[in-house]
């Protein structure tokens, strides 16, 4: 009977070929989620090894950030696009579990994300948390945690509005859309721990700043931030 059901799921395999959300290739045996190819050759940034790198940038001067880090570059048209569409409008929630362990492997290396105490995922509004079924970052959190041996704190950190789109806005505008969104439930959780603040991807950096003005409002809290991709 388990030889007929494997020669069965073979058999559907061969009609209904699960495919890379990355480059579209057919994914074999043992591969999952992700092909081989792109598990290995996804433009890393190996940012966990610098410190003084892109991202921990975009905070200079304007919040204090332990460290900051990326998995992945994000390009038009690219790979990582390809696989941020799937994970955030096809309902592909395993991609942020399987990106988020792959990110904390690295982390886990690293001195100061390696002391994480929570997990704080940006959230979404209820509305569009609603629409999409899943907050993304959420199942980014969930994969690191894993990895880093930390708990995720979620809807403790709450988006209490629910702002324009991003796209085409300059950093300063970006900045003022996010002005006062967010809001913090219950402070007395977080006070004298490291947070480590994550979304999906950072451009500019100003809803991870904004997300950051209000945790560093809270008695002896420490805070960095880790992305699956940074936006070149």
């Amino acid at each position: 009977m388990k030889l007929l059901r494997g020669y069965l799921a073979d058999f559907v395999s061969l009609l209904f070929p699960e495919l890379c959300p990355a480059c579209q290739a057919s994914l074999v045996a043992n591969e999952y989620i992700i092909c081989s190819d792109c598990r290995y050759n996804l433009p890393y940034t190996n940012f966990h090894l610098q410190a003084d790198n892109i991202v921990a940038q975009q905070f200079y001067g304007k919040i204090k950030v332990e460290a900051a880090y990326a998995l992945y570059y994000f390009t038009k048209g690219g790979k990582v696009q390809n696989l941020m569409h799937h994970f955030k409008y096809k309902g592909m929630q395993r991609i942020g579990n399987l990106v988020g362990n792959i990110a904390g492997t690295q982390l886990a290396e690293n001195s100061i994300f390696n002391t994480t105490d929570l997990i704080i995922p940006v959230p979404l509004h209820k509305k569009r948390l609603q629409e999409r079924g899943y907050n993304q970052s959420t199942c980014f959190a969930e994969g690191l945690a894993e990895k880093l041996h930390a708990a995720v704190e979620d809807n403790n950190l709450q988006r209490k509005v629910a702002t324009a789109t991003q796209t085409h806005k300059s950093r300063f505008a970006r900045f003022e859309n996010m002005q006062e969104v967010f809001t913090i439930k219950h402070p007395e959780r977080l006070i004298n721990k490291h947070v480590l603040l994550v979304d999906d991807i950072v451009t500019t950096g100003s809803t991870l700043e904004a997300c950051g003005i209000e945790l560093l409002k809270i008695p002896g809290l420490t805070l960095s931030i880790a992305t699956i991709a940074y936006a070149q």
